[in-house]
């Protein structure tokens, strides 16, 4: 019976490892997306001129990893019956700020608030 459990146990761990792992790479892509964004706010460059559109290239870049990252971990709760799904594409697809306020904190609970801004 002890090598049943300590099997549970080892697979329980795994599962666990990858959890963290999964979390902490959302957070990181919730961090660079954030970062990306800031900058294409920023760029003095000329709207009326495409050639300038690289800021804004980068972000969505980085908001398509973020919503990859996001992905095994969608159905997560960030408070208030959202999922961790609906409060990313809230913030990222439509610029909601409280939808990032919960995924910030929600990247904070997990012990990764160093990772977004």
């Amino acid at each position: 019976m002890s090598a049943m459990s300590t099997g549970c146990s080892s697979s329980d761990g795994k599962d666990e490892e990858r959890l963290t792992a999964q979390r902490e790479n959302y957070c990181a892509q919730l961090g660079a997306w954030q970062t990306a964004r800031n900058a294409a706010r920023t760029d003095p460059s000329d709207p009326s001129d495409p050639s300038d559109s690289a800021g804004d290239d980068e972000a969505g870049t980085v908001a398509r990893d973020t919503f990859l990252a996001m992905r095994p971990l969608r159905d997560e709760t960030v408070g208030q019956g959202r999922t961790l799904a609906e409060a990313t594409v809230a913030a990222v697809s439509n610029s909601d700020s409280e939808a990032e306020q919960r995924i910030v904190e929600y990247c904070g609970d997990m012990g990764f608030e160093t990772l977004t801004r």
